[in-house]
């Protein structure tokens, strides 16, 4: 009996079934499709990760483009990103111009692709039109408005002023920051169409199905199947343009370039003035980092929405 248990405790185990062996594991990132993307993910890698280290290294810095040996400065532009009255200033309108602008994009975006949704024809004519705006280059796009509403030669500035409405809309700060973010939701509310008008195609049949054989109306279906089914693709275009509203500063740059009195001025240009007009490289790498880090957590809100709703 001695002699039967010493043999079959030198024999090899077998393992649990199911249970992957420490070869097998390893040999599963040596698959083609792995091998193929290791060059790609490389080349991302090396034009990524340096230009994040060099910010990381210019933020503890003295650098200035006018000053040839950049000294060590520690946290000192950190403690100027708390401090400064100005960059707590461009926070506040970077939230006021993305909730509302967010807002109605949201509402008109949802709204249109709820529309298109049950549209029983002319769908594709009036999706290939309402994409234009996307294909416009948001330069173009501030540069369109600042012709259609100068208070010289504008026609909507002139249709205005026939209505009475004398105003110079990008020199006060009453009518500044909503025609820059009326632009932004011209632009890009299609944007919103065109996900949610893709999660609503993919939508199961069946519940709607169930829906309408139990007698339940339009508004029925759309609260309690069309909107909670659909709530995970709204989540993931929020997602998209709110990390996206952050970092584009072209038609403001061209239309009111932060003013009047700094109203327009969100932290994405902030940043642009702080590094090119007065060459202050190390804040400015502050600034970015600052802006990196509320991205992050802004996305790992949003996911965590939308994990939560599954």
């Amino acid at each position: 009996m001695s002699t039967e248990k010493a043999l079959g405790a030198s024999m090899p185990q077998p393992q649990p079934k199911g249970a992957p062996s420490a070869g097998g594991r390893f040999a599963r990132f040596f698959t083609t499709e792995n091998m193929m993307l290791t060059p790609a993910m490389l080349v991302l890698a090396s034009v990524s990760i340096f230009p994040f280290l060099y910010l990381i290294y210019a933020s503890l810095m003295d650098f200035s483009l006018a000053i040839d040996n950049p000294a060590f400065a520690g946290f000192r532009n950190w403690l100027r990103l708390v401090k400064d009255p100005l960059i707590f200033q461009s926070w506040k309108v970077t939230f006021i111009y993305a909730v509302a602008g967010l807002g109605l994009e949201l509402i008109l975006g949802v709204g249109i692709a709820l529309l298109l949704y049950a549209a029983p024809w002319g769908r594709n004519l009036f999706i290939t039109l309402w994409m234009l705006p996307i294909f416009v280059a948001p330069v173009v796009a501030g540069l369109l408005g600042w012709f259609l509403l100068n208070s010289s030669y504008g026609l909507y500035a002139w249709l205005l002023q026939q209505l009475g409405v004398h105003a110079d809309i990008f020199g006060t700060v009453a009518t500044a920051w909503p025609r820059v973010d009326l632009s932004d939701v011209w632009e890009w509310t299609p944007l919103i169409t065109l996900i949610v008008l893709s999660g609503l195609q993919s939508l199961p049949t069946e519940p709607l199905e169930a829906a309408e054989v139990d007698g339940a109306s339009y508004w029925q279906k759309l609260r309690y199947v069309i909107l909670p089914l659909s709530s995970r693709i709204i989540v993931v275009a929020l997602l998209i343009r709110s990390m996206d509203i952050m970092r584009f500063i072209d038609t403001i740059f061209i239309t009111t370039a932060g003013g009047p009195a700094d109203s327009t001025k969100i932290i994405g240009l902030r940043l642009f003035d702080v590094a090119f007009r007065f060459m202050d490289i190390g804040f400015a790498a502050a600034i970015g980092l600052s802006m990196l880090v509320v991205t992050i957590f802004l996305g790992k809100a949003f996911i965590r929405v939308m994990y939560g709703r599954e």
